[in-house]
């Protein structure tokens, strides 16, 4: 069987069929050199079909440690060449275990090309016995995913509050809201904090403001954040009472609390090397990105600094406004995969805290 990419535009692209089970999705494209691993587990990727433009996958296996959830959300991952030899398909058997969709030998210079030019859109990625079976299979495909619930931030993020204890005994103590959160903040925080308590997507001001923490991170998670639903009253609730920390979705929703707008990017920001131009730390610095959906410039109050940019392609990347208590960015400055430099980030996080 041959495995295919067919966009619901009517594009097909053929490659390899390496096994799971046929899914559909948005499909898009990631431009990282490594770190598969940690891309196919960030619940912000959920319903995503991966296209890689790296050349080849899977050459160091995989390992749990690195991974930035408890399982794989992506919905189909796609590359020029998947190892899969006698001696090494960890990576492979991971995601077939996991039943996602895997092809190879495909064109994936051009798949790229057509997604850059046309933008982000649905496809599915299945096997198939030629073109014309593949678009058959693909269109009632595409419905049937395209269908579900869209407030993917809740379907990712966790169903009941926990806390972690963090390693600094004198630190703050701090409130995440999940929106589909990396493990990877949590580390992070964990370097800096006493205690940490996530509550899920759908929280209310008053059950975190009961918590009573000294500082409030709101997570990345996949998805349009105009489906979140309820985290932009939330989140109004609680500006000004605490400080706020925005990450990628978080940034996106805390500037919707502002009164800022959103929209959809032509192909979004995926890969790990965007440049950022940075007027808090005063710095240029590449980072991680992974989003669809932009904060439109222009859109926010007087009294909202624009403080990050993106140098690609001139796209708001973060926010500032210190009379309200609150920061936040389009990237992920916990990396994983990519730089480290914007990290400092957390450290500026915690010093507005206390």
């Amino acid at each position: 069987m041959k495995g295919f990419i067919v966009l619901e535009s009517g594009e097909v692209f053929a490659g390899r069929w390496l096994g799971g089970t046929p899914m559909a999705g948005e499909v898009v494209f990631n431009t990282s050199h490594s770190g598969y691993e940690e891309i196919a587990t960030d619940p912000s990727y959920f319903k995503q079909i991966m296209v890689m433009s790296t050349s080849q996958l899977g050459n160091y296996s995989n390992d749990d440690e690195v991974w930035e959830s408890s399982k794989i959300h992506i919905n189909g991952f796609v590359g020029l060449e998947i190892q899969n030899s006698r001696r090494e398909s960890g990576w492979l058997n991971r995601l077939i275990d996991a039943k996602v969709p895997v092809i190879d030998s495909l064109d994936t210079r051009t798949l790229i090309k057509t997604l850059r030019n046309m933008g982000t859109v649905w496809g599915a990625a299945l096997s198939a016995k030629n073109e014309d079976d593949a678009k058959n299979l693909a269109l009632p495909l595409i419905r049937e995913y395209r269908d579900k619930d869209l407030d993917w931030a809740r379907a990712t993020s966790c169903t009941s509050p926990y806390e972690v204890k963090g390693s600094v005994e004198a630190g703050p103590v701090v409130a995440v809201m999940d929106f589909g959160c990396k493990k990877n903040i949590i580390r992070e925080l964990q370097k800096r904090t006493s205690l940490i308590k996530v509550f899920p997507s759908n929280t209310t001001s008053a059950e975190i403001k009961k918590f009573n923490p000294q500082g409030i991170l709101l997570s990345n998670g996949p998805g349009n954040p105009q489906d979140v639903k309820g985290a932009v009253e939330t989140i109004k609730e609680l500006i000004g009472w605490r400080t706020i920390f925005g990450i990628c979705m978080g940034h996106q929703l805390l500037c919707m609390a502002l009164g800022g707008e959103t929209y959809k990017l032509k192909f979004g920001h995926r890969g790990s090397n965007h440049p950022i131009r940075d007027s808090i730390l005063n710095s240029i610095y590449i980072t991680s990105q992974n989003h669809g959906y932009a904060v439109r410039s222009g859109s926010l109050p007087e009294d909202v600094e624009e403080s990050h940019f993106n140098l690609n392609d001139g796209t708001l990347a973060g926010i500032n406004c210190v009379a309200r208590k609150c920061f936040s960015v389009q990237f992920h400055p916990e990396s994983h995969p990519g730089p480290r430099e914007a990290e400092e980030l957390f450290d500026h996080f915690i010093k507005r805290v206390l």
